[in-house]
């Protein structure tokens, strides 16, 4: 289920409201582009500043227009542990194929109460569970002893690591076993990512450019390393500049150039600069996937 490009969605927005029609078209534009997965209320997703009816709607959304064509992962993780798993357990009844669970954030926990975190969420759901690494953003790294120790549960089926160390993927894999799904969280490393073993990657790029980051992983599984680096180094530009400010704030203004809602943001992100907007520009123009 976990494996290939994935998309970790923006959230399009009119006028700083969640646009469900352009949120649709935006999933049908994701499927139709060759897109492997859909990863709703992420930190792409600007799931931090939603309501939890908007969470919600958000992900009836997401799985009722992907109609089982491609799995749904809904973003649940809070710094709160009975606060994810009420967020955990709506993704569950809405029909999301998984859950992705960030590590809490601020606490600053333990390894131990990661741990304890984690399982705890597992045993009090019925849904599969992907841990989200992302220590830029939380200040606290998952061990990789404790994924492996989560890794032993039935329903921790994968991890997003965003950390950008290309050797993570290599003590995951020992770690954690060969079918637990290793997933980048981190655009411009990807092709050494799969090379040290991972399965694929939860893209921010994708959201612009679903295609082309499908091709790059299709290469790879076909052993064609020539596309691989053909590819690679096309896309290298344009996941620059969608990280030329804070994530998602230029790649929502990206997918608002393609129709899909007008790049809003919600306090406190906001618009980005005219020479960062030029930057979007540019690299879009570069890849072929807008004029420019």
């Amino acid at each position: 289920m976990l494996k290939g490009s994935l998309t970790a969605l923006i959230t399009p927005f009119r006028r700083g409201n969640i646009d469900g029609e352009a949120f649709a078209r935006f999933i049908e534009f994701q499927i139709g582009e060759g897109t492997q997965g859909l990863v709703v209320c992420g930190t792409t997703g600007e799931s931090a500043v939603m309501t939890p009816e908007e969470h919600a709607r958000a992900i009836e959304l997401c799985v009722k227009t992907a109609a089982k064509r491609v799995p749904v992962i809904a973003g649940t993780g809070t710094n709160d542990t009975q606060k994810t798993l009420r967020m955990t357990l709506k993704a569950q009844e809405l029909g999301a194929d998984a859950a992705l669970v960030v590590t809490p954030y601020y606490n600053k926990p333990s390894q131990e109460g990661l741990y304890r975190h984690f399982k705890y969420i597992h045993d009090e759901t019925d849904i599969p569970l992907v841990i989200y690494n992302v220590p830029g953003r939380t200040g606290v790294n998952i061990a990789v002893e404790t994924v492996g120790r989560l890794a032993e549960l039935p329903r921790v089926v994968g991890i997003k690591d965003a950390t950008s160390d290309i050797l993570r993927p290599i003590k995951l894999r020992k770690a954690a076993g060969k079918d637990f799904a290793i997933l980048s969280g981190e655009d411009a490393t990807v092709v050494a990512f799969l090379a040290h073993g991972g399965d694929g990657c939860i893209s921010v790029t994708a959201n612009v450019a679903p295609r082309l980051c499908r091709r790059l992983h299709d290469a790879w599984a076909n052993g064609d390393f020539a596309e691989v680096a053909r590819l690679r180094d096309l896309l290298l530009p344009l996941h620059e500049a969608m990280f030329v400010e804070t994530n998602p704030c230029p790649v929502k203004y990206a997918a608002s150039l393609l129709g899909f809602g007008d790049g809003s943001l919600r306090l406190p992100l906001w618009e980005i600069s005219d020479a960062s907007k030029q930057r979007v520009r540019d690299a879009m123009k570069a890849a072929g996937i807008a004029e420019g």
